[in-house]
C-alpha cells in the first residue's frame, strides 16, 4: 500500500510552497534572460518563489526527468524500509529489454538497490529504473498507479504518467511547473539522498563504462552545481531539472532550481540552464525576516492557558527580492479577530504580505502557530468570554 510521504512532512511547508509557486509576485518587475527552450522555470528554493517562467503549465513530455517521481517513490520505500539500499533485486527480461539509455544488467545478476539508484540516477538507466520500479511496486503497472497518486498528493495536477522511464508514451505528460513541485519536494523530503545527484560518473562493476558519466554537464562545469537530473527524447527535445547552492548573507546556503524543457541540444540545455540560475542569483537577493520558530507576530489568545501565541513558520520566514530591495521591504501581517484557543501547533493562521517601498506585491506567505495553546479552566475561560463580550 502506498504511504503518501507527503502527510510525514510539515503541511503548512507544503501548503506554502505551493502557494508560492502559483504566485510569484514580484518576479515580473525584472526582466528574464531570453532562454532558448520550449518552457522553463526558475524557483528560488529557499523562499519557494519563482523568480520566472514561461509556459510552465503547457503539457510537455517529461522524457526522463519522469525518473524524478520513480526516484520520490524508492526514497519514500527506503525511509519506510520497505527496501534497503544493502537489498539486492532481481533484473526481469523486461527491465534487460528497455531500450534508450541503460546501466547494461542482465537476469542473471542480483543486484543491490544503492547501485540501482546510481544506475538510474548517473546512467539514466532505464533497465535499472524498471527493476527499481518492480522491486517497490511489485510490478510496473502498480508502480505507475503509485506515480500518479503521488503525484496527486504532492498537489502536481498537470502530470499524468503512463511508465517509470520516461520512454514516449500516450498520455505521459507533465509540466515546468509539476517539475518544481517534484523537484523542491525531493530535496525537502529526502535530503540524505540528493547527494546521488552530484555523482559525476558510475558504473556497475562489470558492465561496459561508455555510459559511465553523468548526462548533467554542470556537474563538471560549476562546483556550485549539485543535481538534479536530465531527459531526451526525439518528442521532448533536450531536458534539465538543475540546482544549485551558493552562500547568501544572512541566510546561508540560498538554493535555487531550475526547469528547462525542449531546448535544442546536450549543450544548449545545460548553457540555459546555467543562464537561468546566474541571472536568479544576481537579479535578486535573498532576505531572512526570522529566523527558524522565531514568530513575526504574537497576538492575543482568548480563554487560553497561554495568554499569546507566535505565528511564523517553523523553518524561518526567507523572502527573494529584486537585488538591492531588501533593506527596504514593507510587512503586514493579517490574522483573524479575535484568537480563540485552542490552537495547534502548525495550523495555519493569518498571511505575512511582503511588499517593496513602492507598494509593488512580493509574496503572500501562510503563517501558521508555533507552539499549541489548550484551552484554559471553566473559570478562565468564562471570564475571558465575558471580557469578549464587553469589548
Amino acid at each position: 500500500m502506498l504511504r503518501p510521504a507527503f502527510l510525514s512532512r510539515s503541511l503548512a511547508l507544503a501548503l506554502a510552497l505551493l502557494i508560492l509557486i502559483a504566485a510569484p509576485a514580484g518576479a515580473q518587475m525584472v526582466q528574464p534572460p531570453e532562454v532558448a527552450a520550449r518552457a522553463y522555470l526558475l524557483m528560488d528554493v529557499t523562499s519557494g518563489q519563482v523568480l520566472a517562467a514561461k509556459d510552465a503549465n503547457q503539457p510537455v513530455e517529461p522524457a526522463s526527468l519522469t525518473k524524478l517521481m520513480t526516484a520520490y517513490l524508492v526514497f519514500d520505500a527506503l525511509r519506510a524500509k520497505r527496501l534497503t539500499l544493502e537489498q539486492t533485486l532481481p533484473v526481469s527480461e523486461r527491465a534487460w529489454k528497455m531500450p534508450g539509455s541503460r546501466m547494461f544488467i542482465d537476469p542473471r545478476m542480483q543486484v543491490p538497490v544503492e547501485d540501482l539508484i546510481k544506475g538510474m540516477i548517473v546512467q539514466s538507466g532505464n533497465d535499472a529504473t524498471i527493476a527499481l520500479a518492480e522491486g517497490v511496486g511489485g510490478t510496473v503497472e502498480r508502480f505507475v498507479d503509485m506515480m500518479n497518486t503521488q503525484a496527486r498528493a504532492l498537489g502536481m495536477s498537470g502530470s499524468r504518467f503512463r511508465n517509470p522511464e520516461g520512454l514516449t508514451e500516450p498520455g505521459h505528460t507533465t509540466t515546468a511547473q509539476d517539475l518544481a513541485i517534484l523537484a523542491a519536494r525531493l530535496m525537502q523530503d529526502f535530503p540524505e539522498y540528493v547527494p546521488y545527484y552530484a555523482i559525476q560518473r558510475y558504473r556497475y562493476p562489470g558492465t561496459p563504462a561508455a555510459n559511465d558519466s553523468n548526462r548533467n554537464l554542470l556537474l563538471f562545469r560549476d562546483p556550485t552545481v549539485d543535481g538534479l537530473k536530465t531527459g531526451y527524447t526525439s518528442a521532448a527535445g533536450y531536458c534539465m531539472v538543475t540546482t544549485a547552492r551558493r552562500e547568501a548573507p544572512g541566510v546561508g546556503q540560498r538554493r535555487l532550481l531550475s526547469v528547462v524543457l525542449g531546448a535544442a541540444s546536450e549543450n544548449a540545455r545545460a548553457a540555459e540552464s546555467q543562464k537561468l540560475l546566474n541571472w536568479g542569483y544576481t537579479a535578486f537577493e535573498a532576505v531572512r525576516l526570522a529566523a527558524p520558530g522565531q514568530p513575526l507576530a504574537t497576538p492575543k489568545v482568548w480563554k487560553g492557558k497561554a495568554s499569546e501565541v507566535g505565528l511564523g513558520l517553523a523553518q524561518g520566514v526567507v523572502v527573494t527580492v529584486p537585488a538591492g530591495e531588501g533593506a527596504r521591504l514593507q510587512t503586514e501581517v493579517l490574522r483573524p479577530e479575535p484568537l480563540v484557543a485552542p490552537l495547534q501547533r502548525g495550523q495555519s493562521l493569518g498571511t505575512l504580505k511582503v511588499r517593496l517601498a513602492n507598494g509593488t506585491p512580493v509574496v503572500d506567505m501562510p503563517l501558521t502557530v508555533l507552539e499549541t495553546v489548550e484551552e484554559s479552566g471553566v473559570f478562565g475561560r468564562a471570564w475571558d468570554a465575558i471580557r469578549l463580550w464587553i469589548r
